[in-house]
């Protein structure tokens, strides 16, 4: 039955096939000749025009269509516009190599990372376009630091995409720092940081150094890559730690699911942050879809580093650059205290239109003019409030330039006091936007006064500093010890936590806590 079934639908096919209608009524040119129809779609042909009915039926102006050669002899003469084409038109082509006028078209050009789908893009995406006023700060934050960082990028050929990262870490905010003890524009943690070599001591922070962090930045970011060989898992390792990432790549092989980002359990936070960039790629890429405004940022370099300097105070260096001293921390957000400390500061960062001002103004000062806070040790008997007013200085003033909270009332090991003279009236001119107390582990050596109590011995002393006594006879030049003796001690370990050991310490910057569940970074 079956097969008779499809023999039956095979005739039909057949027959269906073998019958073709006259096109649009016309007959057949002659006798016997099988009429060919000439379908609609302009793929496969085209319906004949009644009018040109006679071509059928003089061979001269017939075509192939009807299997008859063209003969061109027999064609009326062609009164168009003729065009010679000396060759295949060549096909527009993309110059990587032409340099842009602004920034963010550069970074468009460079954007290599797989883009990352999904409704938690959507999500991100939409929350982003919801608040322009927000996206326009963060833009504009970005200006003086954007160019520097593209530079960066491409020259470790990395994709132009990390150039966003700081709006997901920071907000493009230098000054930022989290619960997690991160700091700065990329937001490193103080063990990441000393890891990729960023200084942190009391006057002085590389994490929120621009160059410095930036730098840093980008060889972590290049060494997570080169871990994962996947850039969703690398930013996701800068998020929560190349370790976790790790762990929990090797959890679903073990388990036999999938290693992308998306099937890997972690932490919202970090589940939330490559949504978050690749959403800001999406209207990077396409503002105008978005309803977003996005001013050029020129494709030049903003500002410019001088390496070699001199002790000199902040306020100061912002007046001999002629520029606005905001303006001047923005572009060295690292500097902890009112004056700069050359042995202690890689650089300073001016706009590149602004060196040659600072140099010749730097001329016309000597090292004695430029600076109007010096150190000073606290001796035994000394306070706060009395040091505050034989400086001249308020007690609040004292405290905040040197890191000591409101309430505090211990008294630190060193301070940054006025000389007594203030070069230009630069000294107390209201505070300066800078992080006076970065809670943060010092680095490199401390020094501490001890003050010798009855019964002391040196071996004893120096075994609570975690010193040899050999080194307290050389740093102090001692023999035997008496009550009330003075001791300088330099070490990098923190000495035993006595009563008179916590006045000689706690107005340092605090110690970072070790954090939880927060990246390495």
């Amino acid at each position: 039955m079956k097969n008779r079934f499809l023999l039956f639908a095979a005739i039909f096919l057949l027959a269906a096939c073998a019958t073709q209608p006259v096109s649009d009524g016309m007959e057949a040119a002659t006798a016997g000749t099988t009429t060919r129809t000439r379908p609609d779609s302009p793929v496969l042909g085209f319906r004949e025009n009644p009018a040109d009915a006679g071509a059928r039926l003089d061979p001269a102006r017939s075509n192939t269509a009807n299997g008859v050669p063209l003969d061109a002899t027999r064609l009326p003469p062609f009164e168009g516009k003729r065009e010679e084409l000396a060759g295949a038109a060549a096909l527009p082509r993309v110059d990587r190599t032409v340099r842009q006028d602004d920034v963010w078209q550069r970074i468009r050009d460079g954007f290599s990372m797989p883009d990352l789908a999904g409704p938690l893009v959507a999500e991100k995406t939409a929350w982003y376009v919801a608040k322009p006023e927000y996206l326009k700060r963060v833009f504009e934050r970005s200006r003086p630091y954007l160019y520097h960082i593209v530079e960066e990028i491409e020259k470790r050929g990395l994709p132009t995409e990390l150039a966003l990262l700081p709006m997901v870490e920071s907000s493009f905010n230098p000054m930022a720092y989290s619960r997690a003890h991160a700091s700065g524009l990329w937001q490193f943690i103080p063990g990441t940081g000393k890891r990729y070599e960023l200084t942190q001591n009391w006057w002085y922070d590389g994490r929120r150094d621009i160059v410095a962090s930036t730098s840093a930045a980008l060889g972590y970011l290049k060494d997570v890559y080169e871990m994962n060989g996947d850039w969703h898992l690398a930013l996701a390792s800068y998020n929560w730690g190349e370790n976790a990432v790790a762990r929990a790549v090797e959890k679903n092989r073990r388990e036999g699911k999938p290693t992308d980002f998306y099937s890997l359990n972690m932490p919202a936070e970090t589940r939330n942050y490559v949504p978050k960039l690749q959403a800001l790629k999406n209207i990077i890429a396409n503002p105008a879809l978005f309803g977003i405004d996005l001013d050029p940022i020129p494709n030049q370099p903003y500002f410019a580093s001088i390496d070699k300097m001199r002790d000199i105070d902040v306020r100061l260096a912002a007046k001999l650059a002629e520029m606005p001293v905001e303006e001047f921390i923005a572009l060295n957000p690292g500097f902890s205290r009112p004056v700069i400390r050359a042995e202690m500061t890689p650089r300073i960062v001016l706009p590149a239109d602004r060196v040659d001002i600072f140099r010749e103004n730097l001329t016309k000062y000597d090292d004695r003019s430029l600076v109007s806070w010096q150190t000073y040790q606290p001796m035994k008997g000394d306070s706060l409030e009395g040091i505050a007013r034989k400086h001249g200085v308020t007690l609040a003033q004292l405290k905040e330039v040197n890191g000591i909270t409101p309430k505090a009332r211990a008294m630190p090991a060193l301070l940054v006091v006025p000389t007594g003279s203030s070069p230009d009236g630069v000294k107390d001119q209201g505070r300066l936007p800078i992080m006076y107390a970065p809670p943060i582990p010092l680095a490199g050596p401390r020094t501490f006064v001890h003050t010798v109590k009855a019964g002391e011995t040196l071996p004893g002393i120096a075994a609570r500093y975690k010193v040899s006594a050999d080194d307290l006879r050389r740093w102090n030049k001692v023999g035997r010890l008496s009550a009330g003796q003075r001791l300088v001690i330099q070490t990098k370990g923190t000495p035993t936590r006595t009563k008179q050991a916590a006045k000689a310490t706690s107005g340092k910057p605090r110690v970072a806590k070790k954090p939880v569940a927060k990246s390495n970074k």
